[in-house]
């Protein structure tokens, strides 16, 4: 089978390697300057199970993709790119495929005292059976030393965050440890991709964090359009583009309202939350859908939409008011104090864990795919990228308030540039194909890989979500921080329970 991508995007190089040589290919791609994206596995056929990876060449030359057998067993590549630690780890849990000499041998996915009768993402694992669970409790790290304090919190947590359980060990107010407990609330969403029509399964990729059910949309059509090899008129291009960027600012609006909150600026959280909703009411009349749902289909546009002349007139408002706000947060002394020099990360652990959107552009990681590796409309609208290099939680907040100023110079772009004409194709994926597509969503890479079965039906779906990077990243901000610092540094990573528990 042949991975083929977009007439508009970068080529994708596809290989079959024999197992023991994939680590010494994960380290040359990274020796060159390339960077490791994702791993996955899959069961082309009962019984037999493939591995995929996924690589970005330096230079922004493309993509690679390595398919291997691995015969139940495979050396572990987390010490050469540590980010492919966690895939490693989720596929030892929902696959049963072993990784020798992993740096960090515990499970991810399944908590303690599961214990599935055979791998959960089996296709002949009944997809109604609940995985059979003891209560067994989670191993945490030992404590050697008695001025070292155990703080277990969560998963419940106050208001109505996500559920996440975090263990802090510390003494006085420094953190010496902090260890994060993941993955309560795990849904299977890859699995039940299996099996749906493509229309039911865009409805199921909506929902798999809500507040990127546009980037997650797109992001699956373009890989099913990859896979069938067509392509979306251009209005429908555009429309996606400019829906695109409206997720993105009510998003960052959000994640300033939050931000502020944290730094206990209540009229500040107040304003941001005022103009995320301010957003979602135009996003509501632009498609019927605050969080833009019910728009995307594989081909194009499920509908129309009819954005002239109030949206320039309402783009036009929101961002003389969001630009007073913004400069009223950065003039604001207690609130800047709080964000410089909190949570640091450094630029070459945001590279080799896999940090991804603005918290790599914060640690001066120059990437972003709606530039580098362009879909939809913006190989003709390529965004202002904004790259800070201190890697602290003002450096994080200085790249999203200059993202939102691109984001509605790049609206402005697309409604000068579009005009009447269809806006959907045809697209039917042809039995035994596959595709790979890609999207920044407001919180970084987002990538989907598809894979259609004998039947011409969905039969594995794998998703790299932005949070699930992010997550792993985020302890390395922790460690050696303060307690009274650690809700700011939270924030300012706007991470998701959802994205990352799929």
């Amino acid at each position: 089978m042949t991975v083929i991508t977009n007439a508009a995007a970068n080529n994708i190089e596809a290989t079959t390697l024999a197992p023991e040589t994939v680590p010494s290919a994960v380290k040359r791609l990274v020796e060159s300057g390339g960077r490791m994206q994702m791993a996955y596995a899959w069961y082309p056929e009962p019984k037999r199970i493939e591995l995929r990876y996924l690589g970005s060449r330096a230079d922004k030359q493309g993509f690679v993709v390595w398919r291997c057998l691995p015969q139940g067993r495979m050396p572990s590549c987390a010490g050469i790119s540590p980010l492919l630690g966690w895939y490693e780890r989720e596929i030892v849990d929902l696959c049963g495929v072993e990784f020798v000499g992993h740096p960090e041998p515990e499970r991810l996915v399944l908590h303690h005292g599961a214990s599935p009768p055979q791998p959960p993402l089996d296709p002949e694992y009944p997809a109604d059976q609940a995985i059979p669970h003891s209560g067994a409790r989670r191993r945490t790290p030992e404590i050697e030393s008695a001025d070292v304090q155990r703080l277990p919190f969560g998963p419940i947590r106050a208001d109505v965050v996500e559920s996440v359980g975090f263990t802090f060990l510390y003494v006085g107010e420094q953190i010496v440890h902090f260890h994060p407990h993941l993955f309560y609330k795990h849904r299977g969403m890859e699995k039940r991709f299996a099996g749906r029509s493509l229309s039911a399964a865009t409805v199921l990729a909506e929902r798999v964090s809500g507040v990127g059910s546009l980037a997650h949309a797109l992001a699956f059509c373009q890989a099913v359009e990859a896979a069938s090899g067509c392509a979306p008129p251009r209005r429908a291009l555009l429309a996606r583009t400019l829906l695109a960027e409206l997720e993105r600012l009510y998003n960052h609006l959000h994640y300033l309202g939050h931000l502020a909150d944290a730094t206990t600026l209540k009229v500040g959280n107040a304003e941001g939350n005022l103009l995320e909703e301010r957003v979602k009411q135009v996003n509501g009349r632009l498609t019927g859908s605050r969080f833009l749902r019910g728009i995307l289909c594989p081909g194009g546009l499920r509908h129309d939409i009819a954005p002239h002349p109030w949206l320039a007139e309402a783009l036009d408002a929101l961002h003389q008011d969001i630009a007073t706000y913004t400069a009223m947060l950065e003039s604001t002394n207690s609130y800047r104090d709080r964000l410089i020099t909190t949570g640091i990360l450094d630029r070459r652990v945001a590279l080799d864990q896999g940090a991804t959107g603005p918290i790599e552009r914060g640690s001066g990681l120059d990437r972003d795919l709606r530039r580098d590796h362009p879909y939809a409309a913006y190989g003709d609208l390529p965004p202002r990228v904004t790259v800070k290099m201190d890697g602290d939680a003002h450096a994080r907040e200085q790249v999203r308030i200059a993202e939102i100023d691109a984001s509605i110079a790049l609206m402005r772009g697309v409604l000068a540039l579009l005009e009447p004409g269809p806006v959907r194709i045809e697209c039917r994926p042809p039995a035994g194909s596959e595709g790979l597509s890609w999207a920044e969503s407001p919180r970084g890479s987002l990538f989907y890989a598809v894979h259609f079965g004998g039947d011409g039906r969905l039969c594995r779906v794998k998703i790299k979500s932005p949070s699930f990077s992010n997550w792993r990243v985020f302890p390395f901000t922790v460690h050696a921080s303060n307690m009274m610092d650690y809700a700011i540094n939270e924030a300012s990573f706007g991470l998701t329970v959802a994205g990352c528990d799929r």
